[in-house]
């Protein structure tokens, strides 16, 4: 219900209730100013779990309140913080619930350069006050790295500097993780690059990258900001592989720059610092190689040189082998008396040895060792029995301890020990092969999440020829036959069937260069 004139008289004038007259209100703001533009600071900012944003936009004379709407707020290139100058853009409302007039707003973004570089200071002191630009949390990049990571935009020139540098230099295996490289899908994807690269499994089908680099050429301020936004810094701060910024032109300076291991001026210098020169390392290493056989030689040289020396100053060995040699003969010739000698004095011993034997004496001898042995004999017997004795009393006493029950009783237990060892092997055991299951089952959906089949699920083909993979049209024209895989099945256009090969993978998302 609109508001109408009405006359002077007061009895006369139409009665409104007030939900009708809230509402006229609101048709009258609605209708008068739609959608609106509005420079101000940013206020007080509230953000209630509902999602929504409601804040204050302030100048040095008035304040007037705005809401962004959950929807909103997540696709916002620029998030709101207090003391920030802005643009909201927005349509002028009134809340009956408060009798109050506010904006809600579509869209806002900072007000000119100052505001950007004042939010962009603002952040760097957040995170360089967290220990984010520390240099001792800087890692080593590695000297050679087996696979490298790029996150950067598939279609630019970017890429293509990065592969045709490492081309030159040394060739790696590269990782392509494309991302969108300005705009307000930058920062969240490359957030989700880097995390993404970091959660890849080390040694599995996709090989994890030993280093990353997240470049994009050079552009304005407001080109770059998806890179100075907080989610990526920290996001590259945590990474675990060792990472290269190379965002912009050398003069450009990022977030990202001052907390990634370290900073490339350009995207083609970012790949000069992943990779040596391969040249140069084979020149180097034959240097070494021609170092090693002239260090070799040169010793060799020296040593036998000394061995030279050395054999000049020893003796002859004709000098050496007289004196031995006239010993030798000397000993020799006393060998033959003193042999002739000792054989005499052993003769004449044995036979002062032998004139003392008599067998009367042997008889005697004989006599004696027999009555010692019945001696002993006689005292055998009762020496054994006295020791069957000791032994019998020994097991009569073991035997008296000998309980049947307790033994009964100790087997029990062990039984049950046993039993429960049995069960909680069998239960490990379980519970290891539902693990593997489950690890086998995510690696099979891992697999058909990457595998082209799923691809072909979603209404792509695979046109083959001669059993190759065909991607590009010159090559189909001049194909004899074509082989066109579906979801479903295979199709054959054109001449007879050809042997089919193990099928190639397509290129996807992520897949190695």
């Amino acid at each position: 219900m609109d508001l109408i004139d009405a006359p002077d008289d007061g009895l006369n004038s139409p009665e409104f209730t007030v939900t009708e007259l809230s509402g006229a209100i609101k048709r009258v703001i609605e209708g008068e100013f739609g959608h609106v533009r509005i420079k101000g600071e940013v206020g007080r900012v509230s953000r209630p779990r509902s999602g929504h944003i409601y804040l204050d936009l302030k100048d040095d004379r008035a304040v007037i309140s705005g809401v962004i709407w959950k929807g909103v707020s997540a696709r916002l290139q620029t998030q709101p913080e207090e003391g920030m100058e802005v643009v909201a853009t927005g349509r002028v409302t009134t809340f009956g619930g408060q009798s109050k007039y506010q904006i809600v707003i579509e869209d806002i973004k900072p007000a000119g350069m100052g505001a950007l570089m004042a939010l962009l200071e603002k952040r760097k002191k957040m995170l360089e006050a967290e220990g984010l630009f520390d240099p001792a949390r800087k890692r080593t990049l590695p000297y050679l790295p087996e696979v490298i990571g790029v996150v950067t935009s598939p279609s630019g020139a970017v890429i293509r500097d990065i592969l045709h540098r490492l081309r030159d230099r040394f060739p790696r295996k590269v990782l392509i993780w494309p991302v969108a490289v300005q705009g307000e899908k930058c920062a969240p994807e490359v957030t989700r690059a880097i995390e993404g690269f970091n959660a890849m499994t080390p040694g599995g089908a996709l090989p994890r990258p030993d280093l990353l680099i997240v470049a994009r050429g050079g552009g304005s301020v407001e080109d770059l900001w998806g890179f100075n936004e907080e989610s990526v810094a920290r996001a590259a701060a945590a990474s675990d592989i060792p990472l290269i910024s190379a965002v912009g032109h050398e003069t450009d300076t990022t977030l990202i720059d001052f907390v990634s291991d370290k900073r490339a001026p350009t995207p083609t210098a970012a790949a000069e610092l992943a990779v040596p020169v391969r040249h140069e390392l084979m020149a180097w290493l034959d240097g070494q190689d021609a170092r090693m056989r002239q260090a070799l030689s040169q010793g060799l040289t020296r040593r036998d040189q000394r061995l030279r020396d050395m054999a000049r100053a020893l003796p002859r060995a004709e000098s050496l082998l007289e004196a031995p040699r006239q010993r030798l003969d000397m000993i020799g010739g006393r060998l033959g008396p003193a042999l002739i000698s000792g054989v005499q004095k052993r003769k004449l011993r044995l036979a002062d040895m032998s004139g003392s034997l008599r067998p009367a004496t042997l008889s005697r001898g004989v006599s004696v060792e027999q009555r010692r042995l019945r001696e002993l004999s006689g005292r055998l017997a009762p020496a054994l029995r006295r020791a069957m004795a000791v032994k019998e009393e020994q097991l009569a006493a073991q035997a008296r301890r000998f309980r049947p029950a307790t033994l009964q009783q100790d087997r029990d237990r062990k039984a049950r020990d046993f039993a429960r060892l049995v069960t909680r092997l069998s239960d490990a055991g379980q519970r290891n092969i539902a693990t593997w299951r489950s690890r086998i089952d995510a690696v099979e959906r891992l697999r058909r999440t990457l595998g082209y089949e799923a691809t072909l699920e979603r209404g792509f083909a695979v046109v083959r020829s001669n059993g190759a993979v065909v991607t590009d049209s010159k090559t189909a024209k001049s194909a004899a036959a074509l082989e066109i895989q579906f979801a479903d099945g295979r199709v054959t256009v054109g001449g007879k069937p050809t042997p089919r090969k193990a099928p190639a993978k397509p290129p996807k998302q992520g897949s190695l260069f």
